[in-house]
């Protein structure tokens, strides 16, 4: 009897004590499991925004950017969440009536202050670039330009954004910012891998930029930019050619055929039937061309066209200089180029005008791509202003011309061939983002990309709850086999004799 009171009493002791140190272990493992998830879950995302303004020769472009606000200067994507066309032309049109340069950007502006959260807008930079456009009148009349810049420097400040300036950029920053650009939002940056070269193309200028293993700067250091970029050095090369715009460029071709001051011209860049009246002073009235102007030229010439590929193709090479280099190897105008290397992102007018003659897809042999431009120049105007009546007959009548010079800019000034120029992707938008140089641009002056490899958490965060939540488990199926010896008795209740 003493024997079964005593077990009695030491069972009733033990079972709370076991369900006590249960409910405890239990208790602590779901505190455990708990604390991690909410201290790592993913916080509900909050962004940071910067605005920047392309003004180029032919029109402005406003651009908003986006990332994660917590990961500044790490490794937060950067993506661009909208653009803007200012309507008008580029800024350096307004040279005689500079106020209209800021007001002309009123519209895109207010867009912007609607599209940045409000409580985001003074903390928001804000640039404004100037390209070749400001870059020509600068040399012609630096007066008026700065002029211009205060115009749009006034209207800039009038909005709640972080201001940080606007100035003008050199041909080279505008074609290297126009590399990183592409390279980043294609994720070759980050990853270490091969580059893209980046070809630009605007209405004043023009840009080829790439990495290549046969150059290190030495033979012509101011075409050599180097980048320290997420632990990985590049040494880039790039040139600007100011003038070589498709907008001077033509301008080149025509003063090249109109030397003698007739008052009339028939130009094989132009579709036959085309034919228009033109002013020469406005044609000579840019310092791309305006040292060339024939001293007994009438008002006025007839342009008309004459639609043939070749002739065209001879008229424009006119404006190139392929017989001088003191260099082992030059593109044109004696500037030197390396060995074109890895494949390349061809943007800007490059996209534009390939994408209306439907020839962006490179994978077409090169003489292909003559041929259908050469049947593109004969086609008669009338036949072409039927087929495009929603296109400015201006844009519309340059078509031959600009794609004509493009394939001549590619092939005889940077030297591809029919192999290499498959290497070229037309390209308008990498992942959402606009291609050119306002992306790099901003990114290096918030210093967004670091030089070094940014550290990383050596488990995600779906990892490493998994691994507190099984570690737990198997800390608490421990606590019960180590209390195995206050088990309540199984055995056989001992017999009373």
């Amino acid at each position: 009897m003493s024997t079964q009171r005593e077990m009695k009493e030491k069972n009733s002791w033990h079972t709370p004590v076991t369900i006590i140190i249960t409910v405890i272990g239990v208790i602590a493992i779901v505190a455990l499991v708990t604390v991690a998830v909410l201290q790592n879950r993913p916080l509900p995302q909050k962004y940071k925004y910067g605005i920047v303004l392309d003004a180029g020769s032919s029109h402005t472009a406003l651009y908003i950017y986006e990332w994660p606000a917590e990961k500044d200067n790490n490794t937060g994507r950067v993506e661009q969440t909208h653009s803007c066309k200012v309507k008008g032309p580029g800024i350096s049109s307004y040279a005689s009536v500079p106020w209209k340069a800021g007001e002309s950007l009123r519209e895109c502006m207010q867009e912007a202050k609607q599209r940045v959260p409000g409580k985001r807008h003074h903390e928001t930079p804000l640039y404004l670039g100037a390209t070749a456009g400001m870059r020509l009148l600068s040399i012609e009349n630096s007066l008026a330009s700065d002029k211009v810049f205060q115009a749009v420097e006034e209207a800039l400040l009038k909005f709640p954004f972080s201001y940080q300036g606007a100035r003008l950029l050199s041909g080279q920053e505008e074609g290297a910012f126009g590399w990183v650009t592409v390279n980043y939002l294609d994720d070759r940056l980050k990853q270490g891998l091969e580059t893209t070269g980046a070809l630009d193309l605007g209405g004043a200028s023009t840009q080829i930029s790439f990495v290549s293993d046969n150059y290190d700067g030495s033979e012509s250091p101011s075409n050599s930019v180097t980048f320290r970029l997420y632990g990985n050095d590049y040494n880039l090369y790039t040139h600007s050619f100011l003038c070589y715009g498709k907008d001077q460029v033509l301008r080149m071709t025509l003063a090249h055929q109109t030397q003698s001051g007739p008052g009339t011209i028939l130009d094989p860049c132009f579709h036959p039937g085309y034919t228009e009246t033109k002013n020469y002073s406005a044609l000579y009235d840019s310092p791309c061309v305006s040292d060339r102007k024939p001293q007994k030229a009438p008002a006025t010439f007839t342009h008309t066209g004459e639609g043939n590929f070749l002739q065209c193709q001879k008229v424009i090479k006119s404006v190139f200089n392929f017989t001088y280099c003191k260099y082992s190897r030059c593109s044109f105008n004696g500037i030197f180029q390396p060995l074109l290397q890895g494949p390349f992102g061809a943007f800007s007018a490059y996209y534009f005008v390939m994408n209306f003659l439907n020839l962006t897809n490179t994978s077409i042999p090169l003489e292909a791509v003559k041929e259908k431009l050469t049947r593109y120049c004969a086609t008669p105007w009338n036949q072409i202003t039927r087929k495009h009546p929603e296109v400015k007959l201006k844009y519309l009548a340059e078509y031959c011309f600009s794609g004509t010079y493009i394939l001549t800019l590619l092939t005889e000034g940077y030297n591809f061939t029919s192999e290499t120029y498959s290497d070229i992707k037309f390209i308008k938008k990498i992942k959402g983002s606009d291609a050119g140089w306002t992306l790099g641009y901003m990114l290096n002056l918030t210093n967004m990309i670091p030089a070094e490899a940014p550290d990383s958490p050596p488990l995600p965060h779906a990892g490493y709850v998994s691994i507190v939540t099984v570690t737990a488990i198997l800390l608490f199926i421990l606590v019960i086999i180590s209390l195995r010896h206050l088990w309540p008795c199984c055995s056989k209740q001992p017999q009373i004799v």
